[in-house]
């Protein structure tokens, strides 16, 4: 089983906020797919379902971001998950706005959701797709900039990034990280030539 969990923050105050990405791109898909998320044992909202002959499970946790590492650790432990079948959506202020970057490991970047993950799972090795919210705010202003909901002029490639972040879960789910690389590779690829 392949598991995808979007960080963000519930409640309806932070619904379509930069912080929230990883719920936004996570809805995109249920609603492609016809899911529906509802409350888990855990703390998290899931649905699970079969991509052709692969079984995966989306969640969304209700920890707040601060706080992530404790459902992701949920998960982990009630799916007996190996790390390779997890993949982890944030929000990521160190690149542009609607840009994806895939990553196998690393730090948390200064992120509070990352860092909490890491401390809980003990490791800072498991699969995360960064997508850019930009950083166009000043000194100290980080906090209120990611709790803001996207500017009007940048809601077409939002949507653009949101759709190619489906597409990349759908060939996790279908082959794992390597699948989804070379879609990642070959669509690149046409962007930049």
């Amino acid at each position: 089983m392949k598991a995808i969990v979007g960080l963000g923050n519930p409640g309806k105050q932070y619904i379509n906020t930069r912080h929230n990405i990883g719920f936004i791109i996570l809805d995109a898909f249920a609603d492609k797919h016809k899911l529906s998320f509802a409350p888990d044992k855990g703390e998290y909202y899931s649905v699970g379902s079969n991509l052709i002959a692969s079984h995966f499970c989306l969640y969304k946790p209700t920890t707040f971001m601060n706080l992530s590492g404790n459902a992701l650790l949920q998960i982990v432990e009630t799916n007996n998950l190996e790390l390779e079948d997890l993949l982890v959506i944030t929000d990521d202020i160190n690149l542009p706005t609607g840009n994806v970057r895939f990553r196998e490991a690393g730090g948390d970047g200064g992120h509070n959701g990352l860092a909490s993950i890491i401390y809980s799972l003990e490791t800072n090795k498991f699969n995360r797709l960064r997508f850019g919210v930009g950083n166009k705010f000043e000194d100290g202003e980080m906090p209120k900039y990611v709790l803001d909901k996207f500017y009007e002029n940048e809601k077409e490639i939002i949507r653009l990034g949101v759709g190619f972040s489906v597409s990349l879960i759908e060939k996790f789910i279908l082959g794992g990280k390597k699948e989804m690389m070379n879609f990642y590779s070959s669509e690149i690829n046409k962007i930049t030539n």
